[in-house]
């Protein structure tokens, strides 16, 4: 009998972490879980990422209360995944923003994806009788958009493919502070599966030109200071690349997925054996390396099926 994924045995509960990065900014952590993003304008807050359920969305509204009472207004979704929207109803905010490309993942893949996820990962779905379906955005953007809270901007834009195809940060000008999502990662591990390996590096390239003095990674600790920002960044870059190329040379040489798992994990293991998710993200960032090194641009959809035909041949 086939071993189960590593995230289904995962069933600690992890710490939560509020922390204020800049005037009126704050990062929620949980020590590599999910992370979301608080920013209070004059008269209204934002929320960046919103769980995966509305009882794990409650948590964050907690810390919101804990600092101001001024209704949440927005709520933006730096990409499609259903650990990151699915609680967005319990915001009860007046918009939902995304990009327009996100959205349309939604579309194309956004129930597999809720069944995957779910399947692979149990915990993180804490209170999943509460999700009322899912999360459609009321706003889309093409590149960019603004929001203005009372005299706060804050800029949501497309920077480049990474984690996603749609993927967007959120900076915030007046302290120069930046929610990534997922393109960049603290001491854990990136979801590589439905990523785009080279476009990664650019894109984290164009998120280095900012010059931001913190950013609330998509998991792990908030990033305070730029020494901080460019560490967290470049051991992003180093995942990447790390993870990518050795499948890469597999699959030039007509190599196995299989052949591939065993060259990334010879490259990753010894430098990132210890990272949050290491072993839950592993074999679906293997896959999408493979399938990327072979030519195939778009992510294959997971399906909760598709899941298990893949980790029943890395592990045959």
């Amino acid at each position: 009998m086939a071993r189960a994924f590593a995230s289904q045995s995962d069933l600690t509960e992890k710490k939560i972490t509020f922390d204020e990065i800049g005037e009126g900014i704050y990062a929620f952590t949980a020590e590599g879980d999910p992370n979301s993003g608080v920013i209070i304008g004059d008269e209204s807050v934002m929320i960046v990422e919103a769980q995966a359920t509305p009882r794990l969305a409650n948590k964050v509204i907690e810390c919101v209360r804990s600092v101001t009472d001024k209704p949440i207004t927005h709520v933006v979704l730096t990409h499609y995944h259903a650990v990151r929207v699915l609680g967005a109803s319990a915001f009860k905010a007046q918009q939902i923003i995304m990009s327009e490309k996100a959205r349309a993942m939604i579309t194309e893949r956004g129930q597999e994806d809720w069944d995957s996820e779910f399947q692979r990962f149990p915990r993180l779905f804490e209170g999943h009788e509460s999700i009322p379906g899912l999360t459609w955005p009321t706003t889309t953007f093409n590149q960019s958009m603004t929001v203005f809270l009372g005299n706060r901007r804050v800029d949501i834009k497309q920077i480049g493919r990474a984690h996603t195809a749609g993927d967007a940060v959120i900076h915030v000008r007046d302290q120069n502070v930046m929610f990534t999502g997922d393109i960049v990662e603290d001491q854990s591990a990136c979801y590589c599966g439905d990523g785009h390996f080279n476009d990664w590096g650019q894109t984290l390239n164009n998120i280095v030109a900012y010059d931001v003095d913190a950013i609330a990674p998509g998991r792990g600790g908030a990033l305070i200071g730029k020494s901080r920002v460019a560490k967290a960044i470049e051991s992003t870059r180093d995942f990447v690349q790390s993870t990518y190329q050795p499948a890469a040379k597999v699959a030039a040489r007509g190599g196995s997925l299989k052949e591939a798992w065993n060259a990334v994990r010879a490259s990753c293991d010894p430098k990132f054996a210890d990272y949050a998710i290491y072993e839950h993200c592993l074999p679906f960032n293997v896959a999408r390396a493979y399938d990327e090194a072979r030519g195939i641009d778009t992510p294959r959809i997971w399906t909760a099926q598709r899941d298990l035909e893949m980790w029943a041949e890395l592990q045959g």
